[in-house]
C-alpha cells in the first residue's frame, strides 16, 4: 500500500487491534459510504444547508483518520469548521483526494 495518502503506522495500529478481516471491511466500507458523502458536500452546498454540510464534513473526516487517511482527515475538518464556503475548490480537492486515498487502500 503506498502511504502517500495513508498513515502506514495508523493503519497498521488499527489493523493490529481490529485483525485483517475486520480492517478490509472497514475499508470496503468506507469506500462504498465516501463517494455518497462528497455528493452530499456538494447538494448541501448547493442547498446553502451549512449544518449538512459541516455534518457531511464531519462524518468524512472521522471515517478517513479511522484507518489513518490523515490527509483526506485533514482536508474535511478544514470544510467542517470553515462554515458553508462561498464555491465548491474545497469540494474539488476534497474529491481529488479521495480518489488518491482510494488508489492507496
Amino acid at each position: 500500500m503506498p502511504d502517500s495518502r495513508i498513515d502506514r503506522h495508523a493503519f497498521d495500529e488499527l489493523k493490529q487491534t481490529v485483525g485483517d478481516d475486520f480492517i478490509t471491511e472497514l475499508v470496503s466500507t468506507f469506500l462504498e459510504e465516501a463517494p455518497p458523502m462528497l455528493a452530499q458536500l456538494r447538494s448541501a452546498l448547493l442547498a446553502q444547508d451549512a449544518d449538512a454540510f459541516r455534518r457531511t464534513a464531519h462524518s468524512l473526516k472521522t471515517n478517513a483518520n479511522t484507518f489513518g487517511a490523515l490527509v483526506l482527515g485533514k482536508q474535511a475538518k478544514a470544510l467542517e469548521h470553515g462554515g458553508l464556503p462561498a464555491d465548491d475548490s474545497g469540494i474539488k480537492q476534497i474529491e481529488q483526494t479521495y480518489r488518491e486515498t482510494a488508489d492507496a487502500l
